[in-house]
């Protein structure tokens, strides 16, 4: 295994995954990593055993990515130690990491569907013959050999995106193995998985802890953590909180864990008191709606003047639900109703003259960074204000009034919107609606990325749109957010609801324990 591209610490010898059994694989020591002066991580000490599958939990922004992603390679700067068999490495990039034994198979699969399995096998190290071309009778067959020492009985010509998730992440994680990796990190492996797929996974990975390999696994589904782990670490707020035998820990504890249960100090958003209405108008109401690929029979009432949260973790089908109420994504089956009338929408336009806005996850889906304020504000109703002729005054005008009411700051219509922070681009999101209230509102992760004040702005904003009358959904990773906000909460999982929550006291063990 080629090591060359490893910096290692002044007097250390190249690592080799091979050392000891006794001796972790990795050490972490005294880690602490920031990101423009905001503590990610702190002080953490943290170790993964030859042959052990490490299960590793905690809440959005514990800090739990960052450790992996030091360990892999992808952020280089940061203070403390680590040690890879027990000798000091300090990796500039995930092929420094890779050269050492380490390689990660991320939540995003990096596969090429169109290229068959044996080429994503062997992506970058295709094996050649002596005049310099590709020799795929050689390449097919060492694929068909790699894959089947993972129990796969897979036609290494198939075309890659034909194959279900459950094999294409297989199928990635034999090529992470090809490169020589001892020690493999998974990210959020069994969030797109069926029990069938989650089941023959952890058959897999049980087989390669057998034969030495060392997993870390990273999940927000506790249940899988604690059916395939040997050990579990909880990471809370940039900290180590503990490590234990997942034998020793139930999922509750684990919770406790995460959220700092036996803390004084309880934030805002750690819990709420409901109080659903069910005798407000239903504005809006799915039922056994499914998509045929993400979402499976789900159902969901929209209330005026009302905000229903959504709650799940990334990869439940929360940003395919909000695609399919704004239809962006097609309905394969169920039913979509407004005002009590049947509806299929052709095309997100469609959906907007229906009276449905969408603000999403993602804002550069939506704005344009380098146009001024006011056209990002006027862009949804330049057919209502205007004729023929753009009348820019009339836009600057709206502009200006919301940017007094949402307390956009710096206060001027003509500064261009990348010049804004996160938090006050997301009130021009939300102003591109206020002229003409929408009759359904449709929220995803609208706080995510934000500062404590820029959170509270979105929040009141938000709720003075419900008092205003506007059927709100709220769909977010963050249970905060849905605590904070929601008059009534819905839980998904893995595309399908599990529970809901319309009246008493909630907290967010309770959300966790449905997730």
């Amino acid at each position: 295994m080629n090591t060359s591209s490893v910096r290692l610490t002044e007097g250390a010898k190249a690592p080799s995954v091979s050392g000891s059994d006794t001796m972790p694989i990795l050490e972490m020591r005294h880690v602490s990593k920031s990101f423009g002066g905001v503590k990610a991580l702190r002080d953490v000490d943290f170790s993964i055993l030859h042959g052990e599958i490490h299960g590793l939990v905690g809440e959005n922004g514990a800090g739990k990515s960052t450790m992996m992603k030091i360990i892999a390679g992808v952020h280089a700067g940061f203070e403390g130690e680590m040690l890879v068999s027990g000798q000091p490495v300090h990796f500039r990039s995930a092929r420094d990491a890779l050269a050492a034994g380490i390689g990660m198979v991320h939540q995003e699969l990096s596969v090429i569907p169109d290229l068959s399995v044996a080429e994503n096998v062997f992506l970058g190290h295709q094996p050649v013959t002596s005049t310099g071309v590709i020799d795929w009778r050689r390449m097919n067959d060492m694929a068909r050999e790699q894959i089947a020492s993972l129990g796969l009985n897979i036609d290494p010509t198939t075309r890659m995106g034909s194959l279900p998730v459950g094999l294409q992440q297989l199928v990635e994680l034999s090529r992470v193995l090809f490169s020589g990796a001892k020690l493999i990190i998974l990210d959020e492996p069994t969030s797109a998985l069926s029990p069938p797929e989650i089941e023959r996974l952890f058959t897999v990975l049980r087989r390669l802890r057998d034969d030495g390999r060392s997993i870390v696994f990273i999940s927000h589904f506790l249940d899988d953590v604690l059916a395939i782990a040997d050990r579990v670490t909880v990471f809370r707020n940039g900290e180590k909180v503990i490590t234990e035998h997942a034998a020793k820990l139930t999922k509750d504890s684990v919770i406790s864990h995460m959220i700092g249960r036996g803390s004084a100090n309880m934030h805002m958003g750690e819990s709420a008191d409901l109080a659903a209405d069910d005798s407000k108008p239903i504005v809006l109401s799915v039922q056994q709606a499914s998509d045929g690929v993400m979402l499976h029979d789900v159902s969901l009432t929209l209330r005026k003047g009302e905000i229903s949260g959504v709650y799940g973790f990334m990869g439940c089908g929360l940003i395919e639900l909000a695609r399919t109420l704004f239809g962006k994504n097609a309905l394969k089956s169920g039913t979509l109703m407004i005002d009590g009338q049947s509806i299929r929408f052709a095309s997100t336009s469609a959906a907007r003259q229906a009276g449905i806005a969408y603000v999403p996850e993602n804002r550069k889906m939506m704005l344009f960074r380098t146009e001024p304020v006011f056209k990002n504000v006027s862009i949804a109703i330049l057919d209502r204000i205007h004729s023929i002729l753009l009348k820019t005054g009339r836009e600057r005008e709206i502009s200006e009034t919301h940017i007094k009411d949402l307390q956009i700051r710096p206060p001027r219509t003509d500064i261009a919107l990348g010049n804004l922070s996160g938090g006050n681009q997301q009130k021009v999101a939300l102003a591109k609606w206020l002229t003409h209230l929408p009759q359904v509102l449709i929220l995803s992760e609208p706080t995510r990325g934000m500062d404590v004040g820029a959170k509270e702005d979105v929040i009141r904003i938000v709720k003075a749109l419900r008092d205003r009358g506007v059927a709100i959904v709220v769909l977010s990773t963050e249970p905060e957010t849905i605590l904070t906000l929601a008059d009534r909460v819905t839980v998904m999982k893995k595309g399908m609801v599990v529970k809901e929550f319309t009246t008493g006291h909630i907290d967010k063990s309770d959300l966790l324990a449905a997730a």
